[in-house]
């Protein structure tokens, strides 16, 4: 430790023999407050050390750009000052300023992914996310993990992409080899897109393995999955979402992912489910019901008959007409 004191002391002579002074003053100001009012995150750029000198006077973490230059040649055998994106304490010293920009972690940022988005509602997200940087090549439909990542100033767009496929492609794998025996699935592509109108079916957590069992029981009787959210991904063409109810016209609609017209799988996700999701699908309820309709709370009656059904469906339709009449 002593070392780098013997340094600036015999720098700080020569220096002020010299006629300068600026290394003297770096001497008394080393250890000396800063100015930074409060802990801030500052972005440092690739350059000379006076050009990071001063951005960090310009941040406010140092008060002389002179005294950093000195005090960084004079400890430069303690590491190289990096460029990135750091937090400095409040009041950081020279010796603090200069420890972080060469111990310290680039500062995390951090971006997420709701679940049950559709690559059209992703894109705005990962092009507004501050701090990356590039553009990007869309992904596949349902092929990213919904997830909060992690990442630092500058990391590219495409690479936090590239990150989020990775993750789905593990969640896939790891559901499909710890699936539920005899499920009427024949590929992990197939429960990916099972998984992603589970995910856009309901909000609550509970409800996802119960909802999967029903699409579940109803592949396995060759019934129809009759999935609202899909035939809204095929009207809205894949942004995911209406502003307006879905039409007759819309469930009479001949469409690949209009599941009212087409029996089985649709051809492709109609959103990104999360990891939950796709364990729901994997691990479906243990339960014989073949029907669920909106209970007017945020989540569903569930039903094995018909009869049971309808009379589930008449209850809602009266909620929803209280509701527009205002009662």
């Amino acid at each position: 430790m002593w070392r780098w004191l013997r340094r600036l002391v015999l720098f700080a002579t020569l220096a002020v023999a010299a006629g300068g002074g600026a290394a003297f003053y770096a001497l008394r100001v080393y250890d000396r407050p800063g100015p930074l009012a409060a802990d801030t995150d500052v972005v440092v750029p690739r350059g000379s050390v006076s050009a990071i000198g001063a951005a960090l006077t310009a941040a406010g973490v140092i008060g002389d750009a002179r005294a950093f230059a000195v005090a960084a040649s004079v400890t430069r055998d303690q590491g190289a000052i990096r460029a990135g994106e750091f937090a400095f304490p409040a009041h950081a010293s020279l010796r603090q300023a200069l420890s972080v920009l060469r111990t310290a972690r680039p500062v995390q940022r951090r971006l997420t992914i709701p679940e049950g988005l559709t690559i059209a509602q992703i894109g705005p997200i990962l092009a507004d996310a501050p701090g990356l940087t590039g553009t990007f090549e869309p992904p596949a439909e349902g092929s990213i993990l919904p997830e909060t990542y992690a990442y630092e100033f500058g990391t590219t767009r495409q690479s936090v992409i590239d990150r989020a496929r990775a993750a789905m492609d593990r969640a896939l794998a790891e559901a499909w080899a710890a699936r539920a025996d005899n499920l009427p699935l024949a590929t992990p592509r197939e429960l990916l897109i099972l998984a992603s109108i589970v995910e856009r079916e309901t909000a609550k957590p509970e409800e996802r393995a119960r909802i999967a069992a029903v699409f579940i029981n109803r592949l396995r009787r060759g019934m129809p999955l009759q999935s609202d959210p899909t035939v809204v991904y095929a009207a809205s063409e894949g942004r995911g979402t209406l502003d307006r109810p879905l039409s007759r016209a819309d469930l009479d609609r001949d469409h690949p992912f209009n599941t009212y017209r087409s029996r089985g799988i649709p051809p492709g996700p109609i959103a990104s489910p999360g990891v939950a999701a796709l364990r729901a699908v994997a691990q479906p309820a243990q339960t014989d019901e073949l029907y669920f309709v909106a209970d007017g709370t945020g989540g569903h009656v569930f039903s094995r008959t018909l009869d049971e059904h309808n009379r589930a469906v008449a209850r809602w339709r009266n909620i929803e007409r209280e509701r527009r009449s205002g009662g």
